[in-house]
């Protein structure tokens, strides 16, 4: 190769897959492909050097984009029964995510998306997830494009530069049993055929895709079927994503459906192997985890928003134990941050153990480092794209932390740690690198003011409908 073709970057502490190592130097092709990773180099001259601790990008394995627009916006009391005081829950909080999903225009998610993109680089994603199903109109109506909403969403990820694993969602049914779908679920309802010609639609596009039966409850398991089988003539290689076991209202309608717990039934009637991302996972026996991690599927957390929805906590050690891969998401967004989100996740541990540095090992005993190495490889599987890593034939996806100010003085192992556990009000990432190119530079993003003020707009408009 030319060397004009390749763009080089020296770190003096990099996060390698074997741990931390020092003098690296990250080279990558005009296809943003990492050529070298390599420790123990001499930097030239005129070689750029990162500003601080260089890690891999984080992979967001779960996200509803739309969701962003109305993220802080629920947290008050409004729904009572005379026996308990107080009755919300998910499935409160979810009538008011169908208000807002009846409402979003294309431009509306365009809008929202591309700032929740942006928001994702400064946290130090790089890649996401978009688990989508707003396929249809605000009647319920096929778009003339059937792909319209998704196009949409894709835009938003170039528009912001980050890379996109597009997950179209089949939705069917309200309930177990195969229930009809309530009329604010119109916009999510879509037969198989529909929903993988917008698979292939998005495909023939150049957007990586996935598919994602939503969950038990929407999908019932002839469709389900039907689904697979249609995903593996388009690419036998996709990744497939379900929201599984989050609530326990949902484990007790599949019983009382199947005699089966979610998870326990999917295990027995579907093929899960390393291309299933099981959202959530939340509630799950010791037999359901040790089979989950030794199907090779991948458990996609989103800490934050399980906290804030009341979900319940992930057992995480168990899962760690049998070999289980454990991946984050910001889901609906009630925050948007990598530190966040591995923070709840080793906290809501901690609490439930009662002891601390609950997810170390004996091999990765530092919790912030296991936890960045675990979440990012976990994130690259079930986006099915070739990230998560800073090595020969990954992207050169990766972020350089903040090290002035209040970090200044501290070692990498350190640096990371206290941008993951110590909330100082100094920024966690500086610059962050996607498929080679400079996206944040300095804590800033080239379309910062305008993404925001799109955004804006579009809150504005949706807080009127709603």
């Amino acid at each position: 190769m030319n060397p004009t073709d390749t763009t080089t970057l020296f770190a003096e502490h990099a996060l390698l897959p074997g741990g931390w190592a020092r003098n690296v130097r990250l080279a990558w092709d005009r296809a943003g492909v990492l050529l070298e990773a390599r420790a123990g180099a001499t930097p030239t001259a005129r070689e750029p050097r990162a500003a601080g601790p260089v890690v891999p990008g984080m992979p967001n394995l779960h996200s509803h984009a739309f969701q962003r627009v109305f993220a802080g916006l629920t947290e008050y009391r409004r729904s009572r029964d005379d026996a308990s005081g107080c009755a919300d829950s998910f499935w409160t909080w979810r009538d008011t995510m169908y208000r807002v999903a009846l409402a979003v225009s294309p431009d509306q998610l365009q809008a929202i998306a591309t700032q929740l993109y942006v928001e994702m680089l400064h946290a130090g994603y790089t890649s996401v997830c978009e688990f989508h199903y707003l396929h249809h109109d605000a009647n319920g109506a096929p778009y003339a494009d059937p792909a319209e909403m998704a196009g949409r969403l894709a835009a938003a990820a170039d528009r912001a530069g980050i890379g996109l694993t597009l997950l179209p969602v089949l939705y069917q049914d309200s309930g177990f049993g195969g229930r009809p779908a309530r009329d604010d679920q119109r916009r999510f309802v879509a037969s198989v055929d529909t929903l993988l010609g917008i698979v292939q639609r998005c495909a023939a596009r150049g957007v990586r895709i996935g598919v994602a039966p939503h969950s038990l409850r929407a999908v019932a398991p002839t469709a389900l079927q039907a689904l697979l089988d249609g995903v593996r003539d388009i690419d036998a290689n996709a990744p497939i994503h379900i929201h599984i076991a989050e609530q326990q209202a949902e484990v007790d309608d599949c019983l009382a459906w199947s005699g089966a717990r979610p998870v326990q039934w999917l295990l027995d009637h579907a093929p899960v192997d390393a291309r299933w991302c099981l959202v959530h996972a939340t509630h799950m026996t010791p037999d359901e985890s040790r089979r989950v991690a030794a199907s090779g599927a991948i458990a996609g957390l989103c800490p934050s928003t399980e906290a804030n929805l009341g979900d319940g906590v992930f057992d995480a050690p168990a899962f760690l134990d049998a070999g289980g891969r454990v991946g984050i998401g910001s889901d609906s967004h009630a925050s948007v941050s990598v530190a966040d989100e591995l923070r709840l996740l080793e906290y809501s541990q901690r609490l439930v153990q009662q002891r601390r540095n609950v997810l170390a090992s004996a091999a990765r005993p530092d919790v912030a480092e296991r936890l960045w190495q675990a979440a990012c490889d976990a994130g690259a599987r079930a986006a099915g794209r070739p990230v998560g890593a800073l090595a020969i034939g990954r992207r050169a996806d990766f972020v350089v932390l903040d090290a002035a100010a209040a970090r200044d003085g501290l070692s990498p192992a350190q640096t990371l740690a206290s941008a993951v556990f110590a909330r100082t009000g100094q920024r966690v990432v500086r610059d962050v690198w996607v498929g080679g190119q400079a996206r944040v530079t300095d804590g800033t993003h080239a379309i910062d003011a305008g993404a925001q003020a799109a955004f804006v707009a579009a809150r504005r408009g949706l807080l009127r409908e709603i």
